[in-house]
């Protein structure tokens, strides 16, 4: 019997090669592909990859698991890697591995297959999730293996395999560009674009309208949270209302796209130890994390905030780095859930070319004393104590002073 493997399968030029040579070295191949809010045609691909040479096809909807088990758990932490990118690639490698290694387990099969390279940040996500969901899986990763690496030098390689086995590719409409698309955002990155000082033209973006043509007037909507959580989304206009995960996030995606928020340029750090520029559309996102962060300013306390944002660097970089099944992930997690107990209320915003501004906000776990922080009002706290707060925080200083003065007069006598 042949054995059998798992291939994550998009139905590009890559993986599409890879189901072919898998099968041309003995394997029988199961093609897996997890919708979680790309563009595309499934049926279209699930028939390639059954004319490529696989058994079967698994076609999984993962859209609503993605957004309410990963999308807002890591929003819920603040989780931006390098203070700029929201994770969308990272966040869904953990949902796709997920049920990756669950159909491995129901087809009986050794094997899983991707068709990350060994250069990027994907064959860690996955790899790493695999081993921690199943410990006696067998990965075979074509990019790193000897025998694949010998047959494909490069593209021109891949694309004249392609034709010799008759396996349909999309050259003529071809992006000079490596894309990567979710519910959480598309990614545009390498050729024209690893040339950090290479503007992208418009026609590089697909997922955001540009600023410069977005309507010349606000969308205003009202953002609710619960435990930290998004619960409902109104649209002030014209009333429209979304409170299920998966349709709330669409209907931040659609406003957002619509008003040009969400787009980064940016130069990172694989955790590979490689520099990458990445331009990402996060529209939705964006709005998420700008709503967020402000209903924590009212309803979470001072100290609680600072420990979590430490703790934000810390989960943004284990989301980067492909730990989201592990025991660290878990810590951090409940920590997060513990600190967003309080985090209830609405978050009132105004989108307008490129631009999330807050307008206001409430929440019935507010901190907020009008009284305590008012210049009008004299009640609720007696203004002569801080004279003792200032003197206590300053002996340290005036100690420093006082030790540097000395120093610099032995200086002076040498």
């Amino acid at each position: 019997m042949k054995q059998k493997v798992v291939l994550a399968y998009s139905g590009g030029l890559d993986t599409s090669v890879i189901l072919k040579w898998l099968v041309n070295q003995g394997y029988e191949v199961i093609a897996y592909v997890a919708d979680i809010g790309q563009q595309e045609d499934f049926e279209a691909i699930k028939q390639k990859a059954m004319k490529t040479g696989a058994s079967k096809v698994y076609v999984e909807d993962l859209k609503e698991e993605f957004v309410k088990d990963f999308i807002f758990p890591a929003f819920k932490g603040n989780a931006i890697y390098e203070g700029r990118y929201l994770l969308g690639t990272a966040i869904a490698r953990p949902i796709i591995a997920k049920k990756h290694i669950e159909i491995a387990m129901i087809e009986n099969a050794e094997y899983v297959s991707h068709g990350a390279t060994g250069k990027g940040n994907d064959q860690v996500r996955f790899e790493l999730s695999y081993y921690s969901l199943n410990p006696k899986i067998k990965v075979l990763a074509p990019w790193k293996m000897q025998q694949f690496l010998d047959e494909f030098k490069g593209r021109t390689d891949m694309i004249n395999y392609a034709q010799k086995y008759d396996i349909e590719i999309k050259a003529t409409i071809k992006k000079p560009y490596s894309e990567d698309e979710n519910l959480l955002h598309i990614s545009h990155e390498a050729g024209i674009l690893e040339d950090p000082l290479h503007e992208p033209s418009e026609d590089v973006f697909s997922r955001t309208t540009s600023p410069q043509k977005a309507p010349d007037k606000e969308t205003k909507i009202c953002l609710t949270f619960k435990d930290g959580i998004p619960v409902k989304v109104k649209n002030l206009i014209d009333g429209t209302v979304k409170t299920t995960p998966l349709e709330l996030f669409t209907y931040l995606n659609k406003i957002g796209s619509e008003n040009g928020v969400g787009r980064i340029d940016m130069v990172e750090n694989r955790f590979v130890g490689i520099k990458s520029r990445g331009v990402y559309e996060t529209p939705g996102g964006t709005i998420l994390n700008i709503a967020h962060r402000d209903i924590e300013g009212i309803a979470m306390d001072r100290e609680v905030m600072r420990l979590r944002d430490m703790l934000s660097a810390k989960l943004s970089e284990i989301i980067y780095y492909g730990f989201w099944f592990s025991p660290e992930m878990e810590f951090l997690m409940a920590a997060i859930d513990k600190s967003q107990e309080a985090i209830d209320g609405n978050v009132y915003l105004k989108l307008y070319k490129g631009n999330v501004f807050v307008a206001g906000r409430e929440s019935p776990s507010s901190l907020y004393d009008k009284e305590l922080s008012s210049m009008d009002i004299q009640g609720g706290f007696n203004q002569k104590d801080s004279e003792g707060f200032i003197k206590i925080h300053a002996i340290r200083l005036m100690a420093h002073n006082v030790i540097m003065n000395k120093k610099e007069k032995r200086k002076k006598e040498r």
